[in-house]
């Protein structure tokens, strides 16, 4: 890994013809924003781009533009100039995406993660960023590379969703001013694109938060809140994976709350873990790291494998010692 600039990744981009952009498994509005926002400034320039994730579009964000271009990675693996890995601050959560490259003249990593340990030729990890997206509008901006509408739109999805809608710790006065040129140069409409973003969940959704919230545990006092998922229970509801994001915040909302976890079943023997905390003192992502997994202080995960009552248990051990240590 080398220090890597803007301007080296504008010239990379300027040089090379054939492109595949890729992202982190069970994506978000970051990484699908800044997938498709990357892919139409490329196509813009005329190049060849591939743009994949191992799960695809999501349903929930399906009404992105241009949406269509974001496929589910080729069996059969695909020879690039360069391979672009967006938001993934670990290499192998990039999945069956990565399986996909069969070979790459330069790999680049960006990304805003702090526990993204660089991997890639090169490299630019941007914490202070609380978004890819905000990332990919400073890189296109910067190297005055193509930019409408669509582009404007997608990295505005990619910035809100991974804000919280511009409420989380990280949000600085650069994001809004970022917000406010995407809006004003893109035309968008934003009341329509927040309904989309925020107020057009399935009914499926409503009847998982209601499931899980069955599920709820409280302990330290009830400064630490959890809830669980079983492979049965979601099938039984028929949600998809996309559902569960966000659901989260109900319990990180809860005013006594400084941590929330959330376990998931997998199909694979694993449990997806999910944490958010509340206060920098408690750091979520130090504790996932401790399990093979990363991500942000006041947000991060983790794939555990064990039963859900075993991985539960012992992350709640893990989490309960911090908090004793915070108290």
């Amino acid at each position: 890994m080398t220090l890597t600039t803007f301007d080296d990744i504008g010239r990379v981009l300027r040089e090379h013809q054939h492109f595949a952009i890729l992202s982190h498994v069970r994506p978000d509005g970051d990484a699908l924003g800044s997938q498709l926002a990357l892919a139409l400034s490329l196509q813009q320039l005329g190049k060849d781009v591939r743009v994949w994730n191992e799960d695809g579009m999501l349903e929930k964000y399906s009404f992105l533009p241009r949406a269509e271009l974001l496929t589910k990675p080729p069996a059969t693996a695909d020879n690039v100039d360069v391979a672009i890995a967006l938001d993934t601050a670990i290499q192998n959560r990039l999945g069956t995406a990565f399986g996909a490259i069969g070979s790459a003249k330069i790999w680049i990593n960006i990304d805003h993660h702090p526990s993204n340990p660089g991997y890639g030729d090169m490299v630019i990890v941007d914490p202070s960023a609380p978004a890819t997206g905000e990332i990919i509008f400073r890189l296109i901006k910067s190297q005055g590379l193509p930019f409408n509408h669509d582009i404007a739109e997608n990295l505005y999805a990619a910035i809100s969703t991974d804000t919280g809608s511009f409420q989380y710790p990280n949000t600085s006065a650069r994001t809004f001013e970022i917000a406010a040129e995407l809006v004003r140069a893109g035309g968008l409409n934003i009341g329509q694109l927040s309904q989309l973003l925020y107020e057009s969940y399935p009914r499926r959704r409503l009847e998982l938060l209601r499931e899980l919230l069955r599920t709820m545990r409280f302990t330290e006092h009830d400064r630490v809140a959890s809830f669980t998922l079983s492979l049965k229970t979601a099938a039984d509801l028929g949600v998809l994976p996309e559902d569960n994001e966000g659901l989260i915040d109900h319990l990180r909302a809860i005013r006594s709350v400084i941590v929330a976890v959330f376990f998931e079943e997998l199909k694979d023997g694993k449990v997806r873990v999910s944490m958010r905390s509340k206060n920098e003192a408690f750091d979520v992502c130090a504790i996932c790291q401790k399990f093979g997994g990363g991500g942000h202080t006041l947000a991060a995960g983790a794939r555990i494998r064990g039963s859900l009552a075993e991985v539960e248990e012992k992350f709640l051990e893990e989490i309960r010692e911090v908090v004793k240590r915070g108290s």
